[in-house]
């Protein structure tokens, strides 16, 4: 079994293979988000962890490091961590 920051990590990693990024890294500082892979985000987290993400979470500091992706899920999650 992969955890939720494993997996997140695992995804950046296939689109940027020389990133060298920790969890607390600012992947929006660094460069490596544009528009256009923030909703790829959006919509990988939604999909691969079977979660809805309400309009309420979906700001850009829940998304500008892998623990801030990581906390998102597991907030939106159902208790016990089923979901995906």
């Amino acid at each position: 079994m992969t955890s939720v920051d494993g997996d997140i990590r695992n995804f950046i990693a296939a689109r940027y293979p020389t990133a060298d990024i920790g969890d607390n890294d600012d992947i929006f500082a660094l460069g490596y988000v544009n528009s256009l892979f923030a909703m790829e985000l959006v919509v990988f987290i939604e999909r691969h962890f079977a979660i809805a993400i309400p309009n309420d979470e979906l700001r850009i500091d829940n998304f500008r490091t892998v623990k801030a992706m990581t906390g998102l899920v597991e907030r939106q999650l159902p208790a016990g961590g089923a979901g995906r």
